[in-house]
Protein backbone atom coordinates (compact mmCIF):
# COMPACT_ATOMS: atom_id res chain seq x y z
CA UNK A 1 0.00 0.00 0.00
CA UNK A 2 1.50 3.43 -0.81
CA UNK A 3 0.35 6.80 1.56
CA UNK A 4 2.10 10.09 2.18
CA UNK A 5 4.09 8.58 5.22
CA UNK A 6 5.86 6.47 2.47
CA UNK A 7 7.70 9.44 0.74
CA UNK A 8 7.72 11.71 4.34
CA UNK A 9 10.73 12.33 5.71
CA UNK A 10 11.64 9.96 8.87
CA UNK A 11 11.01 11.89 11.76
CA UNK A 12 13.97 11.29 13.31
CA UNK A 13 15.91 12.59 10.27
CA UNK A 14 14.48 15.46 10.65
CA UNK A 15 14.91 15.93 14.55
CA UNK A 16 18.77 15.65 13.76
CA UNK A 17 18.59 18.45 11.43
CA UNK A 18 17.00 20.31 13.64
CA UNK A 19 19.35 19.74 16.89
CA UNK A 20 22.11 20.64 14.29
CA UNK A 21 20.81 23.76 14.24
CA UNK A 22 19.81 24.54 18.00
CA UNK A 23 23.26 24.17 18.92
CA UNK A 24 23.87 27.72 17.34
CA UNK A 25 22.15 29.03 20.01
CA UNK A 26 24.43 27.80 22.84
CA UNK A 27 26.13 30.55 24.90
CA UNK A 28 29.29 28.96 24.05
CA UNK A 29 28.93 30.22 20.25
CA UNK A 30 28.93 33.78 21.44
CA UNK A 31 32.11 33.87 22.71
CA UNK A 32 33.72 31.22 19.99
CA UNK A 33 31.69 33.95 17.38
CA UNK A 34 33.86 37.32 19.08
CA UNK A 35 36.63 34.95 19.32
CA UNK A 36 36.43 34.35 15.91
CA UNK A 37 36.20 38.19 14.88
CA UNK A 38 39.29 38.74 16.84
CA UNK A 39 41.09 36.13 14.53
CA UNK A 40 40.22 37.61 11.17
CA UNK A 41 40.18 41.20 12.24
CA UNK A 42 44.34 41.22 11.64
CA UNK A 43 44.68 38.53 8.75
CA UNK A 44 44.44 41.04 6.05
CA UNK A 45 46.66 43.14 7.28
CA UNK A 46 49.09 40.79 6.16
CA UNK A 47 47.05 39.64 3.06
CA UNK A 48 44.39 42.00 0.87
CA UNK A 49 44.36 44.97 3.00
CA UNK A 50 47.89 45.51 2.56
CA UNK A 51 48.23 44.52 -1.17
CA UNK A 52 45.72 46.78 -1.60
CA UNK A 53 47.70 49.63 0.07
CA UNK A 54 51.20 48.80 -1.74
CA UNK A 55 48.95 49.17 -5.13
CA UNK A 56 47.43 52.16 -4.83
CA UNK A 57 50.88 54.15 -3.47
CA UNK A 58 52.68 52.57 -6.61
CA UNK A 59 54.41 49.48 -5.01
CA UNK A 60 55.32 47.41 -8.50
CA UNK A 61 53.39 43.62 -8.78
CA UNK A 62 56.88 41.71 -7.97
CA UNK A 63 57.07 43.44 -4.83
CA UNK A 64 53.51 42.84 -3.67
CA UNK A 65 54.22 39.03 -4.04
CA UNK A 66 56.75 39.16 -1.71
CA UNK A 67 54.82 40.64 0.87
CA UNK A 68 52.97 37.21 1.34
CA UNK A 69 56.08 36.58 2.78
CA UNK A 70 54.94 38.88 5.92
CA UNK A 71 52.60 36.09 6.71
CA UNK A 72 55.33 33.27 7.54
CA UNK A 73 55.00 33.42 11.42
CA UNK A 74 51.36 31.61 10.42
CA UNK A 75 53.19 28.83 8.73
CA UNK A 76 55.53 28.33 11.59
CA UNK A 77 53.44 29.38 14.86
CA UNK A 78 53.82 25.17 15.52
CA UNK A 79 57.61 26.31 16.88
CA UNK A 80 56.06 28.35 20.23
CA UNK A 81 52.83 26.76 20.12
CA UNK A 82 54.69 24.30 23.13
CA UNK A 83 54.62 27.70 24.90
CA UNK A 84 51.67 28.86 24.48
CA UNK A 85 49.84 25.66 24.95
CA UNK A 86 51.52 24.33 28.21
CA UNK A 87 53.50 27.68 29.72
CA UNK A 88 51.78 29.60 32.46
CA UNK A 89 52.20 33.23 32.41
CA UNK A 90 52.68 34.86 36.25
CA UNK A 91 49.34 35.65 38.26
CA UNK A 92 47.59 36.16 35.09
CA UNK A 93 47.03 32.79 34.35
CA UNK A 94 46.19 32.15 37.75
CA UNK A 95 43.07 34.67 37.35
CA UNK A 96 41.87 33.99 33.16
CA UNK A 97 43.45 30.32 33.19
CA UNK A 98 46.02 29.26 30.46
CA UNK A 99 44.22 29.50 27.23
CA UNK A 100 42.58 33.06 28.64
CA UNK A 101 45.65 34.87 29.58
CA UNK A 102 47.49 33.78 26.37
CA UNK A 103 45.03 35.31 24.36
CA UNK A 104 44.63 38.33 26.43
CA UNK A 105 48.31 38.95 25.98
CA UNK A 106 48.69 38.52 22.54
CA UNK A 107 46.14 40.70 22.18
CA UNK A 108 47.84 43.58 23.50
CA UNK A 109 50.84 43.12 21.62
CA UNK A 110 48.58 42.89 18.41
CA UNK A 111 47.12 46.46 19.56
CA UNK A 112 50.58 47.65 19.80
CA UNK A 113 51.55 46.11 16.23
CA UNK A 114 48.87 46.97 14.46
CA UNK A 115 49.73 50.85 15.92
CA UNK A 116 53.24 50.54 14.28
CA UNK A 117 52.41 49.21 10.77
CA UNK A 118 49.82 52.17 10.83
CA UNK A 119 52.62 54.78 11.22
CA UNK A 120 54.71 53.28 8.45
CA UNK A 121 55.08 54.49 4.66
CA UNK A 122 54.82 51.75 2.57
CA UNK A 123 55.45 54.54 -0.23
CA UNK A 124 58.89 55.52 1.04
CA UNK A 125 60.36 52.50 2.81
CA UNK A 126 58.18 49.71 2.38
CA UNK A 127 60.45 47.59 4.29
CA UNK A 128 59.50 49.16 7.56
CA UNK A 129 56.14 48.51 6.60
CA UNK A 130 57.06 44.61 5.87
CA UNK A 131 58.45 44.53 9.62
CA UNK A 132 55.65 46.15 11.07
CA UNK A 133 53.27 43.60 9.43
CA UNK A 134 55.49 40.93 10.57
CA UNK A 135 55.05 41.83 14.10
CA UNK A 136 50.77 41.99 13.18
CA UNK A 137 51.01 38.44 11.99
CA UNK A 138 53.37 36.76 14.58
CA UNK A 139 50.96 38.07 17.53
CA UNK A 140 47.53 37.05 15.45
CA UNK A 141 48.98 33.83 14.97
CA UNK A 142 50.04 33.71 18.95
CA UNK A 143 46.44 34.21 19.59
CA UNK A 144 44.95 31.86 16.98
CA UNK A 145 46.75 28.99 19.27
CA UNK A 146 45.13 30.00 22.51
CA UNK A 147 42.04 30.35 21.13
CA UNK A 148 41.52 27.59 18.44
CA UNK A 149 42.29 25.43 21.45
CA UNK A 150 39.76 27.09 23.73
CA UNK A 151 36.97 26.22 21.03
CA UNK A 152 37.95 22.76 20.03
CA UNK A 153 38.63 22.41 24.31
CA UNK A 154 35.28 23.74 25.03
CA UNK A 155 33.20 21.78 22.69
CA UNK A 156 31.54 18.09 22.40
CA UNK A 157 32.54 16.05 19.38
CA UNK A 158 29.49 16.52 17.57
CA UNK A 159 29.40 20.05 17.82
CA UNK A 160 32.81 20.69 16.56
CA UNK A 161 31.15 21.22 13.21
CA UNK A 162 28.74 24.08 14.70
CA UNK A 163 32.14 25.41 16.20
CA UNK A 164 33.80 25.37 13.06
CA UNK A 165 31.19 27.14 11.56
CA UNK A 166 30.67 30.01 14.16
CA UNK A 167 34.44 30.86 14.38
CA UNK A 168 34.66 31.57 10.34
CA UNK A 169 31.19 33.65 10.75
CA UNK A 170 33.41 35.77 13.55
CA UNK A 171 36.36 35.52 11.49
CA UNK A 172 34.47 36.39 8.21
CA UNK A 173 32.94 39.61 10.28
CA UNK A 174 36.51 40.70 10.72
CA UNK A 175 37.69 40.36 7.27
CA UNK A 176 34.11 42.41 6.56
CA UNK A 177 35.95 45.03 8.84
CA UNK A 178 39.34 45.07 7.60
CA UNK A 179 38.98 44.40 4.40
CA UNK A 180 35.44 46.51 2.96
CA UNK A 181 36.08 49.00 6.23
CA UNK A 182 39.15 49.68 6.02
CA UNK A 183 39.49 49.80 1.77
CA UNK A 184 36.19 51.97 1.68
CA UNK A 185 37.44 54.21 4.38
CA UNK A 186 40.53 54.69 2.52
CA UNK A 187 38.99 56.79 -0.22
CA UNK A 188 38.28 59.29 2.55
CA UNK A 189 40.77 59.20 5.14
CA UNK A 190 44.12 58.55 5.75
CA UNK A 191 45.34 55.07 6.61
CA UNK A 192 47.38 55.69 9.91
CA UNK A 193 43.77 56.53 11.44
CA UNK A 194 42.25 53.92 9.94
CA UNK A 195 44.67 51.85 11.65
CA UNK A 196 43.72 53.50 14.95
CA UNK A 197 40.50 52.22 14.50
CA UNK A 198 41.52 48.77 13.80
CA UNK A 199 43.68 48.67 16.97
CA UNK A 200 40.68 49.72 18.66
CA UNK A 201 38.41 46.73 17.52
CA UNK A 202 40.69 44.53 18.64
CA UNK A 203 39.11 45.64 22.28
CA UNK A 204 36.38 42.73 21.05
CA UNK A 205 38.41 39.75 21.24
CA UNK A 206 39.54 40.84 25.08
CA UNK A 207 36.10 40.83 25.60
CA UNK A 208 35.80 37.41 24.09
CA UNK A 209 38.37 36.43 26.56
CA UNK A 210 36.70 38.02 29.61
CA UNK A 211 33.46 36.77 29.34
CA UNK A 212 34.42 32.90 28.61
CA UNK A 213 34.73 30.25 30.88
CA UNK A 214 37.94 28.41 30.65
CA UNK A 215 37.71 25.28 29.42
CA UNK A 216 38.54 22.43 32.06
CA UNK A 217 42.20 21.80 31.96
CA UNK A 218 43.54 18.14 31.09
CA UNK A 219 44.78 15.61 33.63
CA UNK A 220 48.13 15.32 31.22
CA UNK A 221 49.05 19.19 32.63
CA UNK A 222 49.49 18.62 35.86
CA UNK A 223 51.67 15.62 35.37
CA UNK A 224 53.95 18.05 33.25
CA UNK A 225 53.81 20.38 35.67
CA UNK A 226 55.42 18.08 38.40
CA UNK A 227 58.01 16.21 35.94
CA UNK A 228 61.52 17.81 36.09
CA UNK A 229 63.04 19.87 33.23
CA UNK A 230 64.33 17.60 30.80
CA UNK A 231 60.66 15.35 31.34
CA UNK A 232 58.31 18.78 30.90
CA UNK A 233 60.37 19.47 27.30
CA UNK A 234 59.53 16.13 25.97
CA UNK A 235 56.36 16.06 26.98
CA UNK A 236 55.13 19.33 26.16
CA UNK A 237 57.32 19.74 22.92
CA UNK A 238 58.15 16.40 21.59
CA UNK A 239 55.65 13.95 22.53
CA UNK A 240 52.91 16.51 20.60
CA UNK A 241 54.43 16.13 17.25
CA UNK A 242 55.09 12.56 17.88
CA UNK A 243 51.85 11.39 18.57
CA UNK A 244 50.63 13.09 15.78
CA UNK A 245 53.32 11.56 13.34
CA UNK A 246 53.22 7.83 13.79
CA UNK A 247 49.36 8.03 12.94
CA UNK A 248 48.73 6.13 9.83
CA UNK A 249 48.70 8.63 6.90
CA UNK A 250 50.03 11.59 8.63
CA UNK A 251 52.21 12.53 5.98
CA UNK A 252 48.29 12.04 3.36
CA UNK A 253 47.12 14.43 6.15
CA UNK A 254 49.61 17.10 6.46
CA UNK A 255 50.22 17.28 2.14
CA UNK A 256 46.21 17.35 2.73
CA UNK A 257 46.26 20.54 4.65
CA UNK A 258 48.94 22.04 3.05
CA UNK A 259 46.96 21.97 -0.56
CA UNK A 260 42.97 21.86 -0.08
CA UNK A 261 43.75 25.61 -0.06
CA UNK A 262 46.64 26.07 -2.63
CA UNK A 263 44.64 27.09 -5.41
CA UNK A 264 42.31 29.72 -3.66
CA UNK A 265 45.67 31.46 -1.61
CA UNK A 266 47.48 31.77 -5.21
CA UNK A 267 44.69 33.19 -6.44
CA UNK A 268 43.59 35.26 -3.26
CA UNK A 269 47.29 37.01 -3.06
CA UNK A 270 46.59 38.54 -6.52
CA UNK A 271 42.90 39.52 -6.28
CA UNK A 272 43.18 43.30 -5.26
CA UNK A 273 45.60 44.15 -7.83
CA UNK A 274 43.78 42.47 -10.78
CA UNK A 275 40.76 44.52 -9.17
CA UNK A 276 42.64 47.82 -9.58
CA UNK A 277 43.61 46.66 -13.21
CA UNK A 278 40.47 45.91 -14.05
CA UNK A 279 39.28 49.64 -13.11
CA UNK A 280 37.14 48.84 -9.91
CA UNK A 281 37.17 52.00 -7.35
CA UNK A 282 37.78 51.31 -3.94
CA UNK A 283 34.29 51.79 -3.02
CA UNK A 284 33.28 49.32 -5.51
CA UNK A 285 35.52 46.49 -4.19
CA UNK A 286 34.89 47.42 -0.24
CA UNK A 287 30.83 46.64 -1.51
CA UNK A 288 31.51 43.83 -3.33
CA UNK A 289 34.17 41.85 -2.86
CA UNK A 290 34.60 42.95 0.89
CA UNK A 291 30.17 42.75 1.71
CA UNK A 292 28.56 41.28 -0.67
CA UNK A 293 31.49 39.23 -0.90
CA UNK A 294 31.58 38.04 2.62
CA UNK A 295 27.98 38.05 3.54
CA UNK A 296 28.23 34.76 0.91
CA UNK A 297 30.98 33.46 2.63
CA UNK A 298 28.52 33.51 5.44
CA UNK A 299 26.15 31.84 3.70
CA UNK A 300 28.34 29.42 3.34
CA UNK A 301 29.90 29.22 5.99
CA UNK A 302 26.68 28.12 7.78
CA UNK A 303 25.46 25.79 5.12
CA UNK A 304 29.26 24.13 5.88
CA UNK A 305 28.65 23.77 9.30
CA UNK A 306 24.97 22.36 8.72
CA UNK A 307 26.59 19.61 5.59
CA UNK A 308 29.18 18.61 8.14
CA UNK A 309 26.41 17.34 11.23
CA UNK A 310 24.40 15.84 8.43
CA UNK A 311 26.83 14.39 5.81
CA UNK A 312 29.67 14.16 7.66
CA UNK A 313 33.22 16.29 7.12
CA UNK A 314 34.95 14.27 4.37
CA UNK A 315 31.72 14.32 1.71
CA UNK A 316 31.82 18.25 2.52
CA UNK A 317 35.41 19.04 2.01
CA UNK A 318 34.41 17.13 -1.68
CA UNK A 319 32.02 19.44 -2.13
CA UNK A 320 33.51 22.75 -1.17
CA UNK A 321 37.13 21.67 -2.74
CA UNK A 322 34.73 20.85 -6.38
CA UNK A 323 33.08 24.25 -6.05
CA UNK A 324 36.03 26.51 -5.28
CA UNK A 325 38.25 25.21 -8.07
CA UNK A 326 35.37 25.70 -10.60
CA UNK A 327 34.26 29.29 -9.47
CA UNK A 328 37.76 30.12 -10.40
CA UNK A 329 37.27 30.14 -13.86
CA UNK A 330 34.79 33.24 -13.10
CA UNK A 331 37.94 35.27 -12.21
CA UNK A 332 39.21 34.25 -16.00
CA UNK A 333 35.73 35.66 -17.41
CA UNK A 334 35.46 38.59 -15.28
CA UNK A 335 39.17 39.29 -16.81
CA UNK A 336 37.74 38.96 -20.54
CA UNK A 337 34.47 41.11 -19.30
CA UNK A 338 36.79 43.89 -17.73
CA UNK A 339 34.96 47.07 -15.78
CA UNK A 340 31.51 45.21 -15.28
CA UNK A 341 29.89 45.42 -12.30
CA UNK A 342 27.42 42.55 -12.43
CA UNK A 343 30.08 40.40 -13.64
CA UNK A 344 32.35 41.00 -10.55
CA UNK A 345 28.85 40.49 -8.42
CA UNK A 346 28.72 37.05 -9.82
CA UNK A 347 31.87 35.74 -9.80
CA UNK A 348 32.76 36.85 -5.76
CA UNK A 349 29.43 35.83 -4.61
CA UNK A 350 29.77 32.13 -5.90
CA UNK A 351 33.90 32.04 -5.16
CA UNK A 352 32.98 33.49 -1.50
CA UNK A 353 30.02 30.82 -1.45
CA UNK A 354 32.06 27.95 -2.14
CA UNK A 355 34.95 29.28 0.02
CA UNK A 356 32.66 28.99 2.63
CA UNK A 357 31.53 25.51 2.54
CA UNK A 358 35.23 24.56 2.27
CA UNK A 359 36.35 26.55 5.29
CA UNK A 360 34.25 25.14 8.11
CA UNK A 361 34.36 21.47 6.77
CA UNK A 362 38.13 22.24 6.66
CA UNK A 363 38.37 24.05 10.26
CA UNK A 364 35.89 21.12 11.50
CA UNK A 365 38.45 18.48 9.93
CA UNK A 366 41.49 20.09 11.57
CA UNK A 367 39.87 20.51 15.23
CA UNK A 368 38.88 16.24 14.87
CA UNK A 369 42.48 15.28 14.53
CA UNK A 370 43.72 17.27 17.89
CA UNK A 371 44.61 14.81 20.31
CA UNK A 372 42.78 17.24 23.61
CA UNK A 373 46.26 16.62 25.34
CA UNK A 374 47.85 18.46 23.19
CA UNK A 375 45.33 20.89 21.48
CA UNK A 376 47.19 24.08 20.83
CA UNK A 377 50.66 22.07 20.16
CA UNK A 378 48.76 20.24 17.15
CA UNK A 379 46.11 22.35 15.52
CA UNK A 380 48.67 25.35 15.44
CA UNK A 381 51.24 22.38 13.79
CA UNK A 382 47.81 21.53 11.52
CA UNK A 383 46.59 25.39 10.60
CA UNK A 384 50.77 26.56 9.95
CA UNK A 385 50.93 23.40 7.20
CA UNK A 386 46.87 25.22 6.03
CA UNK A 387 49.20 28.78 6.55
CA UNK A 388 52.25 27.95 4.36
CA UNK A 389 50.18 27.38 1.16
CA UNK A 390 48.62 30.95 1.74
CA UNK A 391 51.93 32.47 2.27
CA UNK A 392 55.35 30.85 1.47
CA UNK A 393 53.65 29.00 -1.34
CA UNK A 394 51.49 31.88 -2.93
CA UNK A 395 54.51 34.58 -2.89
CA UNK A 396 55.50 33.62 -6.44
CA UNK A 397 51.96 34.60 -7.54
CA UNK A 398 52.83 38.16 -8.97
CA UNK A 399 55.06 36.52 -10.62
CA UNK A 400 52.51 34.07 -12.35
CA UNK A 401 50.11 36.28 -12.69
CA UNK A 402 52.73 39.02 -15.38
CA UNK A 403 54.16 35.95 -16.85
CA UNK A 404 50.11 34.22 -17.73
CA UNK A 405 48.16 37.50 -17.52
CA UNK A 406 45.22 37.13 -15.80
CA UNK A 407 42.93 35.08 -17.70
CA UNK A 408 45.79 31.63 -17.78
CA UNK A 409 46.51 32.43 -14.67
CA UNK A 410 42.95 32.37 -13.07
CA UNK A 411 42.57 29.23 -15.45
CA UNK A 412 45.83 27.65 -13.59
CA UNK A 413 44.78 28.20 -10.01
CA UNK A 414 41.78 26.02 -10.52
CA UNK A 415 44.08 23.09 -11.52
CA UNK A 416 46.28 24.07 -8.52
CA UNK A 417 43.05 22.71 -6.62
CA UNK A 418 43.01 19.32 -8.16
CA UNK A 419 45.70 17.61 -5.92
CA UNK A 420 43.95 18.63 -2.59
CA UNK A 421 40.88 16.62 -3.74
CA UNK A 422 43.00 13.75 -4.79
CA UNK A 423 43.85 13.34 -1.30
CA UNK A 424 40.88 13.61 0.14
CA UNK A 425 40.19 10.47 -1.81
CA UNK A 426 43.33 8.79 0.04
CA UNK A 427 42.11 9.93 3.04
CA UNK A 428 38.88 8.29 2.79
CA UNK A 429 40.37 5.57 2.00
CA UNK A 430 42.67 5.67 4.84
CA UNK A 431 39.83 6.15 7.42
CA UNK A 432 36.63 4.92 6.05
CA UNK A 433 34.55 4.82 9.59
CA UNK A 434 34.85 9.02 9.26
CA UNK A 435 32.27 8.36 6.57
CA UNK A 436 29.98 8.16 8.91
CA UNK A 437 28.26 11.54 9.65
CA UNK A 438 28.63 12.30 13.67
CA UNK A 439 25.67 11.75 15.85
CA UNK A 440 24.27 14.25 18.81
Amino acid sequence: MTSQNATAPAPGRVQRWVEAVRVYGDRRMLVILLMGFSSGLPLLLTLSTLSYWLEKVGVDLTTIGLFALVGVPYSFKFVWAPLIDQGRIPLLTHWLGRRRSWALVSQAGLIGAILFMGSTDPATDPWWTAFAALLVAFFSASQDIAIDAYRIEILDEHEQGAGAATTQIGYRIGLIVAGAGAIGASDYIGWPAIFVGLAALTGIGMIAVLIAREPKAPESWERIAKAPLAAQLKLSVVDPFVEFLTRKGALVILAFVLLYKFGDAIGGTMAYPFYIQMGFTGTEIAAISKVLGVIMTLVGVAMGGLMVARLGIFRTLIVGGVLQAVTNVLYAWLAGRGHDITALTITIGADNFAGGIGSAAFVAYLSSLCNVAFTGTQYALLSSFMATGRTMLSSGSGWLAETLGWAPFFIATMFLAVPGLLLIWWLMRLYPAKLKPPEP
